[in-house]
């Protein structure tokens, strides 16, 4: 089964290895037919220390690193 990519912008870097990505989906209510926009935040693991509050990251799923973090950023 192929592992799950989802694309968000970085809100938190304070952790060491880890960032904080919020991924925005939107779609039309089923009743309403309303366009809905709902955010989720994942934890993802940031090897390098790369990225930066505000950037725009890939993540990919990945095996359980900690309590919390089972993504992993994407090189892009």
């Amino acid at each position: 089964m192929p592992k799950r990519v989802l694309q968000g912008t970085v809100t938190s870097d304070k952790n060491d290895q880890t960032i904080t990505v919020l991924v925005e989906r939107r779609f039309t209510h089923p009743v309403l037919k309303k366009t809905i926009r709902k955010s989720k935040k994942y934890r993802a693991h940031d090897a390098k220390n790369a990225f930066k509050v505000g950037d725009e990251v890939r993540i990919q799923e990945c095996a359980p690193m900690s309590k919390t973090k089972r993504w992993e950023v994407i090189a892009n």
